[in-house]
């Protein structure tokens, strides 16, 4: 064959003669027998000489209205119909066509395109092309037991082998294979196990451990055509090399309960049904091929999909600068912690300043009152000095807490850029930790030092001590049992309660306190609340012990009510306001309510007017049938635009438990009256409830940023929510101008709503363990991937209950995802139109991504979850890619706080 002619093909009947592939065939319907026709091509051997060829022989039978695969033989005769991969691509070409054969060259050249495509291998045909990176990314899925490498965790599973097997007569029962071979999902493992055993014609229920050894051996295999036929044999249960319908929605059923899908258990029959119709053969099943393209097909679909952007963002310098001098090193992680921090680091190096300054000047002034210094030496000039820091921080530490002011100043837009607002509740715990060592200081220097130099002192070194403490005493008694020394000591005791109750572990409830059972009250939110409470009487002790102080006779001199008189009376002004507006200015009427069976409750209530709020901002929320003193923050899920006010309350305490069970109550009731056509379109008498608010968050000045990553952890998704509606509005708000200001020719709109609206992209990622969790905000979702024409935002779904891509508990739900939503649009995790990612997501890759995509652009992260690592790890990345990389990407990081 000449090199001019790379493919060449000709025709041939079953005996010697040859027939020209130009010939015509009739295209009348005939009884008589169809020849059958032989097409030979040859392929290109990429690994030999330019001379060397490599043919493939296709025999065909052409009828009239079918093109059907005979045989298949190799360049030397050789029978290849055994070969599997050579069997998929036989059956590509058997298909019919509903219209008549009209001439056989037509057939011919059409059969020999799709041979030419399909043929482009070395030494086999493959119907699926395993070469390509985004197939290769695909082979390494259908892993049945993570994070091994073959037989490196033999070891592991013998040692968990022979701890099970001593209690069962040395073998291993079905029952433990799961946990054996350290898979969580005791089913799964079951049909692993009987596959396993069906294939080598096991009996029984229990296996020894040579055989579990060959068990591991096969699972352990990093081959994906073995893993592929463990997995088929899974599902052909009766091990008659095809797959029926029943079959494959026992296998849906399965992988719904290893990843604890309820909905897709239930509909496990429509979409067996939905496999079938795409993937049957003409017999009606499903066999070893069609299965392999099922799974590698969507697989290669998702990374087909990212090949852009792994192309792109290859291609882009984002390599760290490391330094390698340690003394330069260290300069620029201080100059790149004060650059991401300096809002926080002038306030602190502002209040520490003060702190210090007080501190030397209550210290000099001891220091130089002889009488005082000779008898008590340093220790009083400590004390002193201590409790002046004290009078200044018991003031400052209500400022950050007066919510109302907080949010007043947080919308002065110059005081924002210099003062981080979102960082009050953080101040306010260190205030908190300074206040405890200021106390600390403070009790030790009077008790350890103080008293027992006064007693023990000479009576000429006491003589001037008389005037403040009479005759010199004989114990401690004398110190303790007058007014400064009685309000002290109860002081010191409530803030210990209050700042114990209000550690992270105890407020959040996560640590459960041991029997008798009235210690359990004292963990979780309410106990937080109420012990926090106790500062009505710590401060008004801190005034009679301040007016009661022994070293200072004169009144100017007594300074505590000075520096608490404004805080206090600030602070008591807001929550007067707060009760005030929430009993007369603010009445809602709850319109609808929707208990979510993940133990949550959405709230839909009037909008009161003059309610003027941002997308991010929360409220408070009272419902005095369950506690009339319990105001609760929740942050509003609904947009600015909307007539309507939403907060969804998930339940993590008394409260929240007490309210959803109360409106659950409602709704039962009057779902059991809805049989009464006089009440079917009444509302149910909800309970009343109130709010206070709107106030400030961090997430509220998302609109500054171009581009913003939006990060919602679990119920951290509700603010983040009422933003991504938000952008919508605003953006199709601001279309609809534009197009009505050219209409009418007035060029540009006059309108002002855009001039504080910045946002051009946003990045949602919603992180949740439980799939029935994206039921909260179905409609939403929807909602904006309708409305979102130009694709302003870029939604992810992330389920992380699910097993992560690859492995074979979750395969057989990743190709139904890619199926049923390839096909209806609708993804089967979430039901939305938005498709599901399983596991955590990569949020290196995800940085990585924006920072090429958005370069010399300013990205806001605002994030709202309770995982401490993850805020860790989101603020960290956002450092390492605005200074650490070669991109002009800066990323600034906020964290919701309430």
């Amino acid at each position: 064959m000449s090199s001019d002619d790379k493919y060449h093909s000709d025709t041939e009947d079953s005996g010697v003669d040859k027939v020209p592939h130009s010939g015509p065939l009739s295209s009348e319907p005939s009884n008589k027998r169809v020849p059958r026709k032989i097409a030979r091509f040859s392929v290109p051997e990429t690994s030999s000489s330019k001379d060397d060829e490599s043919c493939v022989e296709i025999t065909l039978d052409i009828r009239d209205d079918s093109v059907a695969v005979h045989g298949v033989k190799d360049s030397n005769g050789g029978d290849l119909g055994e070969d599997s991969e050579l069997s998929l691509l036989a059956k590509g070409l058997e298909k019919k066509s509903s219209m008549a054969i009209r001439n056989a060259s037509a057939n011919v050249r059409q059969v020999g395109h799709e041979l030419k495509r399909l043929t482009s291998f070395s030494k086999k045909p493959a119907r699926f092309d395993r070469t390509k990176s985004a197939a290769v990314h695909a082979l390494k899925g259908l892993k049945f037991i993570s994070k091994t490498d073959g037989g490196h965790g033999w070891a592991a599973v013998e040692k968990r082998f022979d701890e099970i097997a001593a209690s069962n007569n040395g073998v291993l029962p079905r029952s433990e294979f799961g946990k054996c071979i350290g898979m969580e999902s005791k089913e799964f493992a079951g049909q692993l196990f009987f596959a396993l055993a069906r294939k080598r014609n096991i009996v029984g229920d229990s296996i020894d451990e040579d055989q579990l050894k060959e068990f591991w051996g096969q699972i352990s295999d990093q081959s994906f055509d073995a893993r592929l036929q463990i997995f088929f044999d899974m599902v052909d249960k009766d091990a008659d090399g095809r797959l029926t319908e029943e079959e494959v929605r026992e296998i849906i059923s399965l992988s719904a309960t290893a990843n604890k899908l309820k909905n897709i258990q239930e509909k496990a029959g429509e979409y067996a049904a939905l496999i079938m119709e795409e993937y049957k053969d003409d017999q009606g099943y499903i066999m070893l091929d069609s299965l392999e393209t099922l799974l590698l097909q969507a697989r290669n679909q998702l990374v087909s999909g990212d090949s852009r952007y792994l192309s792109l963002t290859q291609s882009q310098k984002h390599e760290p600068t490391h330094d390698h001098n340690p003394v330069k090193r260290f300069y620029n992680d201080t100059k790149y912690f004060l650059q991401d921090n300096w809002e926080r680091a002038w306030v602190m190096a502002l209040w520490i300043g003060v702190m210090c300054g007080l501190f030397t000047y209550k210290y000099i002034e001891y220091r130089r009152r002889e009488d005082v210094f000779k008898v008590m030496g340093h220790c009083v000039c400590f004390a002193k000095g201590a409790a002046e820091t004290l009078k200044f921080n018991m003031a400052l530490i209500l400022l950050p807490v007066c919510r109302n002011t907080i949010t007043w100043l947080r919308n002065r837009k110059r005081l924002g850029v210099v003062v981080p607002f979102d960082d009050n509740l953080n101040f306010h715990q260190v205030i908190a930790v300074a206040i405890s060592i200021g106390v600390g200081i403070h009790g030790i220097s009077h008790l350890a030092c103080d008293f027992p130099r006064l007693l023990h002192a000479t009576p000429d070194e006491y003589k001037p001590m008389v005037q403040y403490f009479g005759e010199q005493p004989k114990s401690y008694w004398h110190f303790v049992k007058h007014v400064e020394g009685v309000t002290g000591i109860v002081m010191v005791v409530l803030m210990a309660i209050a700042f114990t109750l209000a550690a992270p572990c105890l407020r959040r409830g996560n640590m459960k306190l041991p029997k008798p059972k009235p210690l359990n009250k004292l963990t979780g939110f309410n106990a937080f609340w109420y012990s926090h409470h106790l500062f009505v009487v710590v401060y008004t002790l801190l005034f009679v012990h301040g007016i009661k102080l022994v070293l200072t006779k004169k009144w100017y001199k007594k300074t505590t009510w000075m520096y608490l008189a404004v805080p206090v009376i600030l602070y008591s002004s807001e929550r007067l306001t707060r009760l005030l507006r929430s009993r007369i200015k603010v009445a809602v009427k709850i319109q609808e309510a929707v208990v979510h069976p993940e133990k949550v409750l959405a709230l839909r209530m009037s909008k009161p007017g003059g309610f003027i709020y941002k997308s991010g901002q929360y409220m408070f929320v009272n419902c005095p049938k369950v506690s009339p003193v319990e105001w609760h923050p929740f942050s509003i899920t609904s947009c600015p635009g909307d007539d309507y006010l939403s907060v969804h309350i998930r339940e993590l305490g008394d409260w929240t438990g007490q309210i959803r069970n109360l409106f659950s109550e409602v709704c039962k009731q009057h779902a059991d009256g809805e049989s009464d056509r006089s009440q079917r379109n009444k509302i149910p008498n909800f309970p009343r409830v109130l709010i206070d608010g709107p106030y400030g968050a961090p997430a509220q000045d998302y609109r500054k940023y171009e581009v913003v990553l939006l990060v919602g952890l679990g119920i951290g998704a509700t603010p983040m929510i009422s933003i991504v509606k938000d952008i919508v509005n605003n953006i199709t708000a601001m279309e609809d101008e534009e197009s009505s200001a050219l209409e009418n020719g007035n060029g540009a709109p006059n309108s002002k709503k855009g001039e504080n609206f910045n946002t051009k992209k946003a990045y949602f990622y919603w992180v949740t363990r439980e799939p029935d969790s994206f039921d909260w905000f179905k409609g939403i979702m929807n909602e904006v991937a309708e409305m979102d024409h130009n694709h302003v935002i870029e939604l992810h779904n992330h389920c992380t209950s699910v097993y992560e891509e690859g492995d074979a508990r979750s395969a057989l739900i990743f190709m139904l995802q890619s199926l049923n939503h390839a096909k209806n649009g609708v993804d089967i995790v979430s039901g939305t139109r938005v498709k599901s990612h399983f596991a955590k997501p990569d949020w290196h890759k995800v940085y990585k991504q924006i920072a090429v995509n958005h370069n010399n652009s300013r990205v806001g992260v605002f994030y709202c979850g309770g995982a401490p690592a993850l805020t860790k790890e989101l603020r960290q990345l956002a450092s390492y890619f605005s200074h650490e990389t070669s991109t002009n990407t800066k990323f600034d990081f906020h964290k919701e706080n309430f």
